[in-house]
């Protein structure tokens, strides 16, 4: 067979770590440049003279729309892909073309009814998320071009997981290197050059991210993915979607969750701060976002490397595939830790030198990313349970990190002690200690031991 015999795709032959490796380096690349989509319009805007801080500030208050249509875009692609890849391992490519087939439907419907519902919605929604009269005007504009392209966003990056999934991480990081070298072109062009300020920005990313879906299209319809879109595939199956979404409920919470939170905060701090405490969560959620990428690089590297050796009863190296994701993930956010706590001032400045900002925003990075090192419990844990496929497992967890913590929290926390702002921004690392804690915990005594199980079993 074709999927078994090329052994450069097998991800049972060979090193763990180099098969890890081989899809997480080219991975992290994509994500750090699909991030550069959003965090580089965040960098330009808030350098725009005279009205940088309130235009920043109404780029923030779209995070929330943004995060759920990526939340829709992983319900489909990081749920369809670890089954995608079980099917491969066990040598069933029917099912896997069918699984991506169903995925790539659902993408586009669920694409045209987050852009009109979001359109039609808008102005409620953005006042919802935290919106002032100043500041709403730069949300709607953004936001309405920004929702022109949804269909864009949700190929590019829900179906970019079964280029990964096949093998091809380069291919996967090209996808989004494209349009995202263009979008760094065309931001200035555009904002700075044609004075359209954040209509500009808005603009540069739908026009990279249709480019980056044409690159998609072209490979998995092409001769090179051992796994090809067919329009036979696209036939919705009912018991099929339903297994892809239960096991991508996780990712889809985890954003959902993200984007609530983003939502909460930013009302909160609108509330007890105002204006330029919106703007301060959004450089902080600009920094997490790039600061987390190389582990959310290489535990989504590891995914398909767990689930194929999973389907392929190799528990030795799925074992070996956790211990790697887990020692790296506590590593690289201790030293991220560090930097932060001693050199705050270099991650702030690129979106904004406003002497306000700044002053009051380092206190603030100091206290959302304390401890941000226990994060990476949760993301070794729970990319465990995907790539498995512990649906159930997985969706507990990312609700409990985020909806069950977080948010009572941030609701709280500003009214305890005369916490204020400051409560808001400690609701992170209280939660990064518990829910990855807990998550962490039960991956070992739960998947774990039951592979240790499987090994010994005659």
């Amino acid at each position: 067979m074709k999927h078994i015999a090329n052994k450069e795709k097998d991800f049972g032959q060979g090193s763990v770590a180099a098969n890890i490796l081989r899809l997480a380096i080219p991975m992290t690349l994509a994500q750090l440049i699909n991030v550069l989509y959003n965090v580089v319009d965040r960098a330009y805007i808030g350098h725009i003279p005279g009205t940088s801080t309130d235009a920043l500030t109404g780029i923030g208050l779209t995070l929330p729309v943004i995060t759920i249509i990526t939340a829709f875009a992983n319900l489909f692609g990081m749920g369809g892909s670890p089954l995608f890849s079980i099917a491969r391992g066990a040598d069933e490519p029917e099912k896997a073309e069918k699984i991506m087939g169903n995925c790539f439907s659902m993408l586009l419907l669920s694409g045209i009814v987050l852009s009109v519902t979001c359109y039609i919605f808008r102005r409620p929604l953005l006042y919802l998320f935290g919106a002032s009269d100043i500041t709403y005007p730069y949300a709607e504009s953004y936001v309405t071009l920004y929702l022109l392209g949804t269909l864009f966003v949700m190929i590019s990056l829900g179906m970019n997981y079964f280029i990964n999934a096949q093998g091809f991480g380069i291919i996967g990081m090209l996808t989004v290197s494209i349009g995202a070298v263009l979008n760094l072109l065309l931001d200035p062009l555009f904002i700075f050059v044609f004075h359209m300020g954040v209509r500009g920005a808005a603009l540069a990313t739908i026009i990279s991210q249709g480019i980056s879906a044409l690159w998609v299209l072209r490979f998995l319809l092409g001769m090179k993915a051992l796994v090809r879109l067919s329009s036979k595939s696209m036939t919705l199956s009912l018991p099929l979607i339903k297994e892809i979404t239960a096991l991508g409920l996780s990712g889809f919470v985890m954003a959902i969750t993200n984007g609530s939170v983003q939502i909460i905060c930013n009302a909160t701090l609108q509330r007890c701060g105002g204006d330029l405490y919106v703007g301060i969560m959004t450089v902080v959620n600009s920094v997490r976002e790039v600061v987390t990428i190389p582990v959310t690089g290489l535990s989504n590297g590891a995914q398909p490397v767990m689930s194929f050796n999973y389907g392929a009863k190799k528990y030795d190296r799925v074992k070996s595939a956790i211990k790697l994701t887990t020692i790296f993930s506590i590593v690289f956010t201790f030293i991220i830790w560090a930097l932060i706590f001693f050199f705050p001032h270099l991650f702030i400045r690129p979106f904004s030198s406003e002497p306000e900002l700044l002053q009051e925003g380092v206190p603030a990075m100091h206290l959302y990313f304390f401890g941000i090192f226990l994060m990476a419990l949760q993301f070794s844990g729970q990319s465990t349970f995907v790539a498995l496929g512990k649906s159930k497992q997985a969706v507990f967890f990312s609700l409990l990190r985020k909806a069950i913590i977080v948010i009572p929290l941030t609701l709280f926390l500003p009214s305890i002690g005369g916490l204020g702002t400051d409560g808001v921004f400690l609701a992170e690392p209280i939660s990064n200690l518990i829910g990855g804690g807990a998550c962490f915990t039960t991956m070992m005594l739960t998947v774990w031991r039951r592979l240790n199980d499987e090994k010994n079993k005659p």
